[in-house]
């Protein structure tokens, strides 16, 4: 098999560089979505259904997205139309949701507006992050995997940290923070707008300084005859056939996205409870100053968390042993989360975040540095990581659907749902031992 050469630096960047506005627009998803659906009205034993959507359309769209890729070549390329096409819907999308509740509609509606616009902008996201995983998979040869996969973290963690402070500064700034019940605040209404717009200019970077190889010399670099990339193969089959790595590190991701979904769900009425003293089972409790100032606070916890990755991030290739660094990872993840429940002080909280980004780092990087290596050879490249796409959804979804009753078994407090999330992440990193590295050739 021809090997592929190596890139330069910035080559690996441009690779990437999209993701940071990508990054921008998931994170004012993960950080705003529950303060949202809570402010037109949702009860707080509901919220984590409304996390449903994300992910449901996550492992219906990654993998159909991958399979077609692998089948597109165009002049564009065969990744980056998708990623276009998907970040153009996501920036319409992103200027409907925040709007939900002030476009004269009653509660019901109003948050099924929100629903439908959260279900577009999550498959436009979706459509838009796979091409990136896909295109180091396809264009970087396996030495290189690793400190690609870090650059695309690097980039994902820089977009989250302001795609996370966005609302915190536009308050600053003077925007208005409260709002009447039921509708959201204009810091959260120009978070969106302003992400929208980075968004797009990343993307048209990424499309104008990336060329993606044409299928004959993709095939060199793959060990394929030219047509096996665009061979028929049904998503039972390639399962079937996949390396048993790609079910290992599955497994580990179960625990890991198990963990992160609470974490997105619950963080707000935690930090809100614990450091603002809001009464959550209050009326409008969503409406007072106090919450809305900790759905603020959320975002610079989550902003603190990325800037953790990006350190860990760095710190992650000094590794020789790549399990051991993913196992420690998720261990330290883990002792954030369960800090999470006890900590009171709204400064005191960036410990436990720092500790989460360490995990988080490891997340993402980790398992596809794992996966495409395993993959080389076997084709399907995008399908395979399409439907590798579901050991994220998967785990996200079955904490959605059982979040509502494990926080009734849990007294209702939402806090506590952070120490199921931490337990989620040491198993996860237990799950490590039993994955069989592929090691690169020097």
């Amino acid at each position: 098999m021809k090997q592929k050469p190596n890139l330069s630096f910035w080559q690996l960047w441009n690779l990437s560089f999209g993701f940071f506005g990508v990054q921008i627009a998931y994170a004012l998803q993960s950080a705003n979505i529950s303060r949202i659906f809570a402010t037109l009205g949702a009860d707080p034993h509901s919220l984590s259904y409304f996390w449903i959507l994300p992910p449901l359309m996550g492992i219906i769209v990654q993998p159909i997205v991958g399979t077609l890729s692998d089948k597109t070549w165009t002049r564009f390329g065969r990744r980056i139309p998708y990623l276009f096409v998907g970040a153009a819907v996501a920036v319409l999308v992103m200027c409907l949701l925040p709007n939900a509740g002030s476009l004269g509609m009653a509660v019901s509606m109003a948050m099924v507006f929100g629903l439908v616009s959260l279900m577009f902008l999550d498959t436009s996201i979706n459509m838009a992050m796979q091409p990136f995983k896909m295109l180091v998979g396809d264009m970087v040869n396996e030495k290189q995997k690793a400190l690609a996969y870090s650059i695309q973290s690097f980039l994902c963690n820089a977009g989250s940290v302001v795609g996370f402070v966005f609302p915190y500064f536009f308050t600053a700034l003077g925007i208005a923070n409260t709002a009447p019940s039921g509708i959201v605040p204009d810091s959260v209404v120009y978070s969106f707008y302003i992400g929208a717009a980075i968004l797009i200019l990343c993307v048209f970077y990424t499309t104008a300084k990336v060329k993606e190889m044409p299928p004959k010399e993709y095939a060199e670099y793959h060990n394929l005859k030219e047509t096996d990339n665009e061979s028929k193969a049904d998503w039972i089959t390639l399962l079937k056939n996949a390396p048993s790595t790609f079910w290992k590190v599955g497994l580990v991701q179960f625990f890991c996205w198990f963990a992160f979904m609470y974490m997105w769900t619950y963080t707000n009425g935690t930090v809100a409870a614990n450091c603002w003293n809001v009464d959550m089972f209050a009326a409008n409790a969503t409406a007072t100053t106090g919450y809305q100032e900790a759905g603020n606070w959320v975002g610079i916890l989550f902003a603190v968390q990325a800037i953790g990755s990006v350190v860990w991030a760095m710190v992650l290739p000094q590794f020789k042993n790549r399990k051991l660094a993913y196992s420690l990872s998720l261990v330290l993840g883990g002792i954030g989360f369960i800090m999470m429940a006890y900590v009171h002080d709204q400064y005191m909280m960036f410990v436990p975040f720092v500790l989460i980004g360490c995990a988080w780092a490891a997340m993402l990087a980790m398992p596809f540095t794992f996966v495409t290596n395993a993959l080389e050879g076997y084709g399907h490249m995008g399908a395979y990581l399409g439907l590798f796409n579901g050991t994220i959804c998967i785990p996200q979804i079955v904490a959605a659907a059982i979040g509502g009753v494990l926080l009734g078994l849990v007294g209702s407090v939402q806090s506590n749902m952070m120490i199921i999330a931490g337990v989620s992440l040491v198993l996860g990193a237990l799950a490590v031992t039993i994955i069989q590295e592929r090691r690169t050739t020097e």
